[in-house]
């Protein structure tokens, strides 16, 4: 396998509901592992919470995620956005209506200067996600 890049979010207690929602948001299948599958964690109230979990895409996206153990802090603010970009307008927009319920419209997805359409979101759980949509060439 080469090589990847991928985005791993970190939750405290609501990882497989926000896997759950952007599956919903992408499609693809989730694998996740807990921490009780492999008691790695001392506190018997975090054995149901999700120490690994990926979601993939048939359209080649990988999204990572876990619930943070009480034991440790878990990052307030962050200057990381997951960025989604591609020519499919059709694709895109479906992605952005759905990540946009609950969450905080930062930039509405609009025509932007660069003569793309581009819009910035934080959802529900929190994630900051920027959305690009490639303008047709003059």
């Amino acid at each position: 396998m080469s090589s990847r890049l991928n985005p791993y979010l970190g939750f405290r207690d609501n990882a497989r509901e926000a896997m759950d929602f952007y599956q919903s948001v992408f499609g693809g299948d989730i694998v996740r592992t807990t921490y009780g599958e492999y008691d790695a964690s001392e506190d018997p109230a975090e054995k149901d919470k999700i120490m690994h979990s990926e979601l993939t895409t048939t359209s080649g996206f990988s999204l990572m995620a876990s619930d943070t153990p009480k034991s440790m802090e878990v990052p307030t603010s962050s200057s990381v956005s997951v960025s989604l970009s591609g020519e499919d307008e059709a694709e895109l927009t479906g992605y952005w209506d759905k990540l946009i319920d609950g969450g905080s419209v930062m930039m509405p997805l609009n025509k932007a200067p660069w003569g793309d359409s581009f819009g910035m979101v934080t959802d529900k759980f929190g994630t900051a996600w920027m959305v690009n949509i490639s303008g047709t060439p003059a």
